[in-house]
């Protein structure tokens, strides 16, 4: 499976994201021979145990983020960040999760937009907003390699292919840039070899990192 780097907008301090950022990226990726291909679009939801019993609390996880990917909509992926635990079950998770009422989502963020075919090298550049609204809550970027599996050996390409991404960004201005934060696969036992649990893995640790980064940033608005 092609290897994959989830990389999301880390705002300069004292600014925010906003759909203007969002738009430059996309035209940047254009700008560089990027074809656009279509649309992409990937799910992940918080859920927060409901438990009944005291004696319940510390056998079951207390939170994990559950993953839907547009690669593989028949699989849903739940990442336990606490526990470094990712697992790989049927879509029909979610329906049994629900009847048994023994978790309950808190809430649901979408990643969606366009993606870009760069020679053997695509790239998806996408909006974060919570299910249901339009408020902009972060921007990601994945960007894919699709000769290479392995995830070590991708290291120096994917990089240099990043920093070309990079500096044709950094003509526009923008007030902010993209980071990439590699996970420590190992802690969660997945091999070398890329696989969707790698993608779920790197989801969830962007999207806690969003939300820290967000958290730090609330404050100083007020």
């Amino acid at each position: 499976m092609p290897i994959k780097w989830i990389l999301h907008w880390q705002p300069n301090a004292g600014t925010t994201v906003n759909t203007q950022i969002l738009s430059e990226v996309s035209q940047c990726a254009e700008s560089i021979n990027g074809v656009k291909e279509g649309r992409w679009k990937t799910i992940l939801s918080f859920y927060r145990a409901m438990v009944r019993e005291q004696g319940s609390a510390n056998e079951f996880p207390r939170d994990f983020v559950g993953i839907s990917l547009a690669e593989q909509p028949s699989k849903y992926f739940l990442v336990i960040r606490g526990q470094r635990v990712v697992v790989e079950a049927e879509s029909n998770i979610q329906m049994i999760m629900e009847k048994l009422q023994s978790y309950k989502t808190r809430f649901v963020l979408t990643f969606e937009g366009n993606q870009y075919q760069l020679g053997d090298f695509q790239l998806r550049v996408g909006k974060v907003v919570p299910t249901h609204s339009e408020s902009l809550r972060g921007i990601v970027m994945e960007m894919e390699y699709q000769p290479i599996s392995s995830w070590e050996k991708s290291h120096q390409i994917m990089g240099e292919f990043f920093d070309l991404w990079q500096e044709a960004l950094s003509k526009r201005s923008l007030q902010g840039h993209f980071v990439h934060l590699e996970p420590n696969f190992t802690e969660y036992g997945l091999p070398d070899q890329y696989t969707l649990q790698h993608t779920a893995v790197q989801y969830a640790s962007i999207t806690a990192q969003m939300i820290s980064t967000a958290q730090t940033v609330q404050p100083n608005r007020n």
